[in-house]
């Protein structure tokens, strides 16, 4: 049960990609915390640029974990750069926690939306690119919605969830085990109210463990529909209907907090951005199938939004 509910959580070189000498990829540290690698057309002047950020988890700039190879994002940048898209991807700072000294006690939310923050603010003056889009990733949805925020031209969220962290927990486990629910609201109750709580059910150590709570406190304060209501920029809500982790209720109610963002439902994507055609079995196997293409219909979706806004 506890790796069941561990999964809800699901929280400088220039060198030549093979032989396509018209993409070029070059790794990047913009600080400490945030190493990436920026890819681009070389045949177009004046790409738009997406920064891409990550889901829940310690996981790479590709979309990897060390359980979950999938390479969801590297897929999808070189998708994109072939249509004359660049792309910045970075690690996660808690793929690397022990490397930078970083104890799980000490990390909080803030702490994803300032590396967010830092990757716009290198390339905000660079004359290089045309436009800046933020395209942040379930957890990252929420990152990018409040980086983008008077820094980007055009935000994209995809599989974002439309409510605060509690809530999505609490719904979450309530569908898996519904004995648990009352145990996860007094225990996300305790923690909004004191700061902290001891009388989370053993089961739920894996939400609930005490080193992990500031972090969850620090997430619980922001509400996805206030903070992309706030955004004045073009905006894009994409969800997959075979996300079995996101569904498309989130999309909607993103979209009803920012009425004229644009929604896509993308029929058979799932989660990792795969074309689910079968059961829930094949889409659970998809997240560590990395040889299965990117979902072509997102791709085009993309495509599509992000020229729109580069010929604004």
């Amino acid at each position: 049960m506890k790796n069941s509910i561990f999964v809800l959580l699901f929280l400088v070189t220039s060198i030549t990609f093979g032989q396509n000498n018209q993409l070029s990829s070059e790794d990047i540290k913009i600080n400490k915390f945030v190493e990436g690698t920026l890819l681009k057309p070389t045949t177009q002047e004046r790409p738009p640029l997406i920064i891409m950020i990550q889901g829940s988890g310690p996981i790479d700039r590709n979309g990897n974990q060390s359980f979950m190879k999938s390479d969801y994002f590297k897929k999808l940048a070189y998708e994109l750069a072939e249509k004359g898209i660049a792309s910045y991807r970075y690690d996660k700072r808690i793929l690397r926690a022990s490397q930078l000294g970083l104890q799980e006690k000490d990390i909080r939310f803030d702490d994803f939306i300032s590396d967010a923050s830092s990757v716009l603010a290198h390339f905000k003056n660079d004359s290089t690119f045309s436009k800046l889009v933020v395209l942040g990733h379930s957890q990252g949805s929420l990152v990018g919605m409040v980086a983008a925020k008077d820094a980007a031209d055009a935000y994209i969220s995809i599989a974002g969830p439309s409510q605060p962290i509690d809530s999505v927990i609490t719904q979450q486990i309530a569908k898996q085990v519904p004995g648990l629910k009352e145990n996860v609201q007094t225990s996300f109750k305790e923690i909004r109210e004191t700061g902290s709580s001891n009388s989370y059910n053993p089961v739920l150590e894996t939400v609930f463990r005490p080193n992990l709570q500031p972090f969850m406190l620090s997430w619980m304060q922001y509400d996805p529909r206030k903070e992309i209501a706030d955004l004045e920029i073009p905006v894009l809500i994409i969800n997959g209907n075979k996300d079995l982790q996101i569904g498309e209720e989130s999309a909607q109610e993103l979209k009803d907090a920012n009425p004229d963002a644009e929604l896509v439902i993308i029929d058979k994507m799932n989660h990792v951005l795969r074309k689910i055609e079968g059961s829930d079995l094949e889409n659970s196997k998809s997240y560590n199938e990395p040889g299965n293409p990117i979902h072509a219909e997102l791709v085009s979706t993309l495509v599509k939004f992000i020229k729109s806004i580069d010929e604004l």
